[in-house]
């Protein structure tokens, strides 16, 4: 379709996505979930999630972690767990400072697209002790995502898709959850529309700011798994004024499959010397 052509994205902290925003026409106790729902969340100092994918490990979007800082501590399930080490992919890159600034002076941040499109966005945070106290989520290992219903969980900013968010936040706020349809997948990510009634999922719903790095859960014989983390979404219009969060805007999300022998090769590799540094670049 030819409006993809005027999607851009937003800039800053505005790329952060995750939380969740609703449908307008439902009411938000419909999306509202206690914390004991999913326990295996992890929630960043601050604002951002992880899930514990293992006993000691949890998978996050890199760009969540302390950019100048080392990353001493997680909260699962309302319990500070220790971070031993934080291994980031090494195609993850940092959001140059001059693309930022051109998008601010000009409105249009389509560099910006392809430059978090080419970005290997994922990280791994290894925990001082091992989780007993809660069961570690397992991977989707399949390839077919495009066509699933995903359900999205985030405790960040929230709105209704008829006037988006706020995108100055709040943006840690109640957990909840909502559904959407993939409609494309391939290689890093793949990605969906927050669709308006009545074109809507009985619950459908978008990522909004805060919360990136949350879980996208496909549901596979029963058994919820995880497939993709929530990264960064498009909007249409000047990038200035454009507000995040409404109908028609599309969320990409970090695709786990792809990441998957990554993910094997470093879970399984001896603990490294620390590397709970700042991003690489």
């Amino acid at each position: 379709m030819t409006r993809v052509l005027f999607l851009l994205a937003l800039i800053a902290m505005s790329f952060a996505a995750s939380a969740i925003v609703i449908r307008h026409d439902v009411r938000d106790a419909s999306y509202r979930i206690p914390a004991s729902t999913f326990p295996a969340l992890v929630d960043m100092p601050g604002e951002g999630h992880g899930v514990l994918i293992a006993a000691r490990w949890v998978v996050t979007a890199a760009h969540t972690l302390p950019m100048h800082s080392a990353l001493e501590h997680v909260v699962i399930d309302g319990q500070p767990r220790a971070v031993a080490r934080v291994v980031r992919h090494p195609g993850y890159r940092t959001l140059p400072q001059a693309l930022i600034d051109q998008a601010m002076a000009s409105g249009e941040a389509m560099l910006i697209v392809v430059f978090l499109a080419s970005s290997d966005d994922i990280a791994l945070i290894e925990l001082a002790q091992p989780v007993s106290d809660v069961a570690p989520v397992p991977l989707y290992a399949g390839d077919d995502e495009a066509g699933r219903i995903v359900k999205i969980l985030g405790k960040g900013a929230t709105g209704t898709g008829d006037t988006g968010h706020d995108p100055h936040g709040p943006n840690r706020t109640q957990l909840r959850r909502a559904f959407n349809t993939v409609s494309s997948a391939f290689d890093r990510w793949f990605c969906y529309v927050f669709d308006a009634p009545p074109a809507a999922l009985p619950l459908e719903g978008t990522l909004g700011n805060g919360d990136s790095g949350g879980p996208l859960l496909v549901e596979i014989d029963g058994q919820w798994q995880l497939a993709g983390l929530g990264s960064w979404k498009v909007v249409s219009g000047d990038v200035r004024t454009a507000r995040p969060g409404r109908y028609g805007q599309t969320s990409c999300n970090v695709r786990l499959g792809h990441y998957a022998a990554w993910i094997d090769g470093v879970i399984s590799e001896p603990s490294a010397p620390d590397s709970n540094a700042g991003p690489a670049v």
